[in-house]
């Protein structure tokens, strides 16, 4: 894969092959991240877990203490009293069946988080697999299947992210922005590596954490030392 020459002259800032320690990741990829406009930094981890597994799999949600930077859209499926609560709370879209349609058939998906009660599942469940592959159904241990949609939609909105595996046991979630400072994305990180660890399924034995790299939207990844995170 041919890179640019800006992605060329940043990735010389990184040794190959050198595992970071947080503060120092955390500063490059700050110092990378050179495109014009303010680009996601995210983590990857790759863990020691095998997803074939039922009792492998790791799927929950953390609050960022500084968000991610990023406006979240929301939408709800409630009906009569939660509805009205979900539209209070500041829900960009509340609704039910009628919508079915509209993502199905009109391809509308212009939201970043789906809520539902638990009686609205039934029909939640019938978007399923648009909904699925982009990691968009409601699921209880995210806390987006709940009666409480007024905390949910406050916590989405404070900067709840939800990490999952994806097929190649990888997680991989945004941790805010290239403007914020040091101190915010070390905190973000910190915060979303303890959810992770914590979450540690008890059938995988062995190293957990196989390797952690933060990397910006256009720049290059850095590596940091997994055997100080555990």
């Amino acid at each position: 894969m041919k890179r640019g020459k800006k992605y060329v002259e940043a990735a010389k800032a990184i040794e190959r092959g050198t595992l970071y320690d947080v503060a120092e990741a955390v500063s490059l990829v700050k110092k990378t991240a050179i495109a014009k406009f303010d680009e996601t930094i995210e983590a990857h981890i790759r863990t020691g877990c095998d997803g074939r597994h039922a009792d492998q799999q790791i799927r929950g949600a953390v609050v960022l203490p500084h968000g991610t930077g990023k406006k979240i859209r929301i939408l709800v499926f409630a009906k009569d009293a939660k509805a009205e609560e979900a539209k209070a709370a500041g829900a960009d879209y509340v609704g039910g069946d009628e919508l079915i349609p509209k993502i199905q058939k009109e391809n509308w998906f212009e939201f970043d988080v789906v809520v539902a009660t638990p009686d609205m599942m039934g029909v939640v469940g019938r978007l399923g697999r648009v909904l699925g592959p982009k990691g968009l159904m409601p699921n209880p241990k995210a806390g987006t299947v709940t009666m409480d949609v007024t905390k949910a939609i406050q916590d989405i909105k404070a900067g709840k992210i939800e990490y999952r595996l994806d097929k190649t046991n990888i997680i991989h979630v945004p941790l805010g922005k290239a403007s914020f400072t040091e101190e915010q994305i070390t905190d973000n990180f910190q915060t979303l590596i303890e959810a992770v660890i914590k979450a540690r399924p008890a059938a995988v034995k062995g190293q957990f954490l196989k390797s952690v790299t933060l990397s910006s939207t256009m720049g290059p990844g850095v590596k940091i030392n997994p055997m100080r995170l555990a």
